[in-house]
């Protein structure tokens, strides 16, 4: 009887310690789940930066971010029609890659455009099962014009369509592609470049992109040629639509960084180092060809593209880099830092848990894992000043949507060069910046990791301004998948 007694205990125990150790992970695993529809207007909790809080926005009043469209009469004076399949294509070089196309191609169709133009681009889903969405990255559209699926919009299904107007009111250098499961369809190659400015005779625009483990440029992998002739001023857009930074540059001659994610930059000189492009980021590099030619270089000579009367030799890039936060010649950034009234921290982090049930690493921000994040509250007209940091492991290029902000400093060093207005900001790991702008466009903005797995993974939120509301809902019917 007392071994009986003794084994009951023992199972008694065994069951005690089972569900000390399984009811904690239960709750962890519950409350981890993300909701299968919400309003991303909702998810978090708020965070005012220091500011007031709105009654309007505790009181869910205020405009609708389907209200925030561009111009809704008068003719565009740029019209374009996209289509998007889901399709097996080849790239120029040759290679068959199973993916998606935009009028047939990847990378889809240049679109060019002036300052004060009207655009308006007809989206066409023929064939994406996914759906699929148009988002001008860089390009600080009206809200409703984003292309974010559940946020500014729902994501277009198969045989739907979407029109897209706004006026380009910045020149630079841009591209679109879906934010409707971007981490597949922008990989699988749905996305483009667009130019807001006129096409000159020494224009280069060079779109890197990898499709199944195969780096190209302008979708050719090995080397390219543009004839050019000796003489002429060349302008080379560069757009790395990848994950990760890629080392770029001219080799051949030196030349100058004269404009960073759709800016110009102020007193630029000439260097031979090579530019570290962050993913989602484009650079404008300007040089004179020489009589031998030039090369640009993404990454290695591997994948590059010869500019000019001839075939320069393949030359690497050099190990120093240029640094941004130094460069150029400082200038007036149009408003006052020091009086920000709105003051964030964005700290990225990295930890053990469940995410929507599942286990694993997960991204976090300010300690919180998605969709557990605070949402970042403006009042139009705001100063705003944010510090990024970074002890993740790993580095992370940083995408605001609407808004250009300007690095005021890196891991407590102030910049001392150029105004650095940035859309996309590489934030390595053990790194700090700090970042401001002026909050001049209403809605409802996604601020995440252009690492797109990433982003799926749950390292993302969003900059609000008081008073908005959305109509659209992640996940419901239309199956929108924002990342």
């Amino acid at each position: 009887m007392a071994e009986v007694k003794k084994r009951r205990w023992g199972r008694l125990v065994a069951l005690g310690i089972t569900l000390a150790v399984l009811a904690p992970l239960g709750y962890l695993w519950a409350t981890s789940l993300v909701p299968g529809t919400y309003d991303p207007a909702e998810m978090g909790y708020a965070d005012y930066g220091g500011g007031p809080a709105s009654m309007e926005h505790m009181h869910h009043g205020g405009m609708s971010v389907a209200d925030l469209t561009g111009p809704r009469s008068g003719t565009p004076d740029v019209a374009v029609t996209l289509v998007a399949r889901k399709q097996k294509y080849q790239l120029k070089s040759g290679e068959s890659v199973d993916g998606y196309t935009v009028n047939g191609t990847s990378p889809g169709p240049l679109i060019r455009a002036r300052v004060g133009d009207l655009v308006q681009v007809t989206f066409v889903n023929e064939s994406v099962p996914d759906g699929a969405t148009l988002h001008w990255h860089g390009i600080d559209v009206p809200n409703a014009e984003d292309g974010v699926a559940g946020v500014t919009q729902d994501a277009v299904p198969v045989g739907g369509k979407h029109v897209y107007r706004f006026e380009a009111e910045q020149a630079g250098t841009y591209w679109y592609h879906s934010h409707q499961v971007s981490s597949d369809e922008v990989k699988g190659g749905l996305f483009g470049s667009i130019v807001i400015a006129p096409a000159s005779p020494g224009e280069v625009v060079a779109v890197i992109h990898t499709y199944d483990g195969k780096r190209t440029i302008n979708g050719r992998t090995g080397t390219g040629k543009v004839d050019l002739p000796a003489g002429t001023t060349a302008r080379v857009r560069v757009i790395n639509t990848d994950n990760a930074i890629l080392r770029v540059g001219l080799v051949g001659t030196p030349y100058k960084v004269v404009a960073v994610d759709g800016r110009d930059v102020h007193g630029p000189s000439a260097v031979t180092a090579a530019y570290p492009l962050a993913a989602g980021g484009r650079v404008d590099l300007e040089a004179v060809v020489p009589a031998d030619g030039m090369r640009l270089v993404a990454g290695t000579t591997a994948v590059s593209l010869a500019i000019g009367p001839a075939d320069p030799a393949k030359t690497e890039l050099p190990k120093d880099t240029v640094d941004l936060l130094s460069y150029g010649t400082p200038a007036p950034l149009g408003f006052d830092p020091a009086k920000a009234n709105r003051k964030f921290e964005y700290r990225i982090g990295r930890r053990p848990g469940f995410l929507d049930g599942v286990p694993g690493l997960w991204w976090t921000i300010n300690g919180h894992k998605f969709p557990d994040v605070p949402m970042f509250m403006v009042a139009e007209g705001d100063v705003v000043r944010m510090t990024i940091s970074n002890t993740s492991g790993q580095a992370h290029p940083m995408h605001l949507h609407g808004h250009h902000a300007v690095v005021l400093s890196r891991n407590g060093v102030a910049a001392t060069g150029s105004p650095w207005w940035v859309d996309t900001l590489e934030v390595g790991n053990k790194e700090t910046y700090e970042i401001a702008f002026v909050a001049d466009n209403p809605g409802l903005w996604m601020d995440h990791c252009h690492n797109l797995p990433h982003a799926s993974q749950g390292l993302m939120t969003h900059l609000m301004y008081e008073g908005i509301t959305t109509p659209y809902r992640v996940g419901g019917p239309s199956h929108n998948t924002p990342e």
